[in-house]
């Protein structure tokens, strides 16, 4: 998990983003004037994604250097281009389509596109799902701009389709699914709500609601008992989304890269906090009830809930491991070869943008890659060098 840093002296001083917050914040203050406390996992799906105002429907720019934080895709196009390799094993067994979730600024998608069509093996069609209007605009510009000629083979979607055969890609999305926040209390189960006192937006704690509770007796099975005060969070909407994406899926994989844990290493005793995390401009703090909707808010992922909810909706897990595991078994080393002999400052950009994406300390061992397949009968490449899921 990054430092936390302190952001009580950050001040804004655009007045768009002064707006934008204000305005947010009286829509949230008034739906729990109208409707009561609102149950965390409510007010951080408001914080990000309220029409127009939120943190991933509103213009800000959110990913890149002049962004909030930035992602595998940004760092370098050597990790598009091995997400493509697993595209295009799976497109070569199934024809069809790739749709990706939450598309960022369009530049694996873009990317991805790139190499396929070196390989003679393009989707029917590259389909995009992202709910905010300005990143989509992004995402044209990018693809424009690296592949041109491929722009007609992009669409962009508002829901999901009703049958696909292919890939969908999920690269950091589960990450930015609201979640439910829980704490341990004189031995029972409480929810974590937002409330409004004084103008501010403050924490309440009531009984856990039957959902929740049932959530955390079955993590509690799996863990042991959670100690007195131990506070966490659980995404109770999981195993809906994977419902869903199952229903459209036929036949293929379904591709899901993030940051997070294994539900023993996640629920440990000693994380007694939880993962909640906030990032704006590049720095991180655990305060969700500030700079509201203009910071993201995230919280790791239990790769085990991941498992158990998609086997529930008709998956196959097609395999576990971690990021570095995973470029590796693609052929990154392969991949990083023919630009040795080029500048020797561009080769050495390239590298150390490699060395990001693989070394433990960096997002190698804390970004994992899970495959969710469905009628598939080859192992997927990614996993061929470390499968973990038997760890999950």
């Amino acid at each position: 998990m990054p430092d936390i840093k302190d952001i009580s002296s950050v001040s804004i001083s655009d007045p768009v983003a002064l707006q934008l917050t204000d305005q947010l914040q009286q829509l949230i203050a008034q739906t729990i004037q109208d409707d009561g406390p609102l149950p965390f996992d409510r007010f951080m799906e408001m914080a990000l994604y309220a029409p127009g105002l939120g943190y991933y429907t509103a213009g800000s720019e959110k990913i890149g250097a002049a962004g909030d934080f930035i992602t595998a895709p940004e760092i370098s196009f050597i990790f598009s281009h091995c997400v493509a390799r697993q595209c295009q094993q799976v497109l070569e067994q199934t024809g069809g389509s790739i749709l990706e979730f939450g598309a960022g600024s369009g530049i694996m998608a873009a990317h991805i596109l790139d190499y396929l069509d070196k390989q003679n093996c393009l989707p029917e069609s590259y389909l995009i799902l992202d709910l905010s209007p300005d990143l989509k605009q992004r995402q044209q510009q990018t693809i424009e701009n690296i592949v041109p000629h491929l722009i007609n083979k992009v669409k962009w979607l508002t829901q999901l389709p009703e049958v696909i055969d292919g890939v969908v890609l999920g690269n950091e999305v589960l990450d930015a699914m609201p979640v439910s926040v829980f704490r341990k209390h004189r031995g029972q189960v409480e929810e974590q709500y937002v409330i409004g006192q004084k103008d501010e937006l403050k924490v309440a704690w009531q009984p856990a609601s039957a959902l929740l509770q049932k959530a955390v007796n079955g993590i509690e099975s799996d863990t042991g008992i959670l100690p007195e005060g131990y506070l966490s969070e659980v995404n109770l909407r999981l195993a809906g989304w994977l419902a869903s994406v199952s229903g459209a899926l036929r036949k293929g994989l379904l591709l899901l890269i993030d940051y997070g844990y294994s539900r023993l290493e996640y629920y440990r005793p000693d994380r007694s906090m939880g993962t909640l995390i906030c990032h704006y401009q590049h720095r991180a703090h655990d305060d969700p009830l500030k700079l509201v909707g203009l910071q993201d808010i995230t919280a790791n992922v239990d790769f085990s809930g991941v498992k158990n909810a998609a086997e529930q909706v008709g998956f196959t897990i097609a395999g576990y491991t971690p990021q570095a595991n995973f470029l590796m078994s693609l052929g990154i080393e392969e991949l990083l070869a023919p630009y040795i002999n080029v500048d020797q400052q561009d080769f050495i950009k390239l590298s150390q943008a490699v060395k990001v994406l693989m070394l433990p300390s960096e997002m190698g061992e804390r970004f994992k890659v899970i495959g969710l397949s469905k009628g598939l009968d080859e192992q997927a490449r990614g996993f061929s060098m470390r499968d973990l899921s038997d760890r999950l």
